[in-house]
């Protein structure tokens, strides 16, 4: 178990380039990149004891509360620093976009024109993509519980009949495989991946962890 390190240790393993460190936020559950921003010594120790981003503004020269006019608040689940010592990596459950124009993340300018390889390889990344998005959806319906939405009936009523409804369809998913219908199929699937990424969202388990496990098989040598 790593030493848990006070303010005052942390600020001297970080290498501050007048008095300030470059700090990159990630959602701590789609991983995206949401922003970067500066933080000095006080806006850190601000981040610290209030557990939300606290940055300090260049152009402005003071400090600024990520979310206090906008309220998209972003609470940190995480605080690291790399290797080196001069660059923040700050993982956080965001309270709405990241961005002042209104998009999720500042990273929304995409520069077009890389090697084909590299466009596949971006392409193979965006394939599911989809899975990413509903993940964040689905947590975001765990927080705030909308009236009247189906997820939030679904964490209303617990794991149980989260697991009831994976059982059922799984049992239609079966069927609809024997019958050989493919369009059946398709939709029984999509319910059964759905329920899944609720369980998984109710257990605290992250899809990443999942992906992750799957690649370990996949890298294991196989036996002939």
């Amino acid at each position: 178990m790593k030493e848990q390190l006070s303010l005052t240790q942390v600020v001297e393993h970080i290498r501050w380039n007048d008095g300030l460190v470059p700090a990159i936020v990630q959602d701590a559950e789609t991983r995206e990149v949401l922003m970067m921003a500066y933080m000095n010594r006080e806006s850190l120790k601000l981040s610290l004891e209030s557990g939300e981003t606290w940055f300090w503004s260049r152009s402005r020269q003071e400090l600024w509360h990520k979310g206090a006019t906008s309220g998209n608040v972003q609470q940190i689940t995480s605080l690291k620093y790399d290797c080196d010592g001069d660059t923040l990596l700050v993982e956080v459950k965001p309270n709405g976009p990241a961005c002042h124009t209104g998009e999720v993340t500042c990273f929304h300018n995409e520069i077009t024109g890389l090697p084909e390889t590299s466009k596949q390889a971006s392409e193979a990344e965006t394939r599911f993509a989809v899975l990413g998005e509903l993940e964040s959806v689905i947590a975001e319906r765990e927080r705030e519980r909308p009236e009247g939405a189906y997820t939030t009936y679904l964490f209303d009523k617990g794991v149980d009949k989260i697991l009831k409804k994976i059982g059922e369809e799984a049992s239609e998913t079966i069927i609809a495989a024997k019958n050989k219908d493919n369009d059946e199929l398709r939709l029984e699937v999509s319910d059964l991946m759905y329920h899944l990424l609720v369980l998984l969202q109710e257990r605290k388990l992250p899809l990443d962890d999942i992906m992750s496990e799957l690649s370990r098989r996949h890298e294991r040598p196989r036996r002939d």
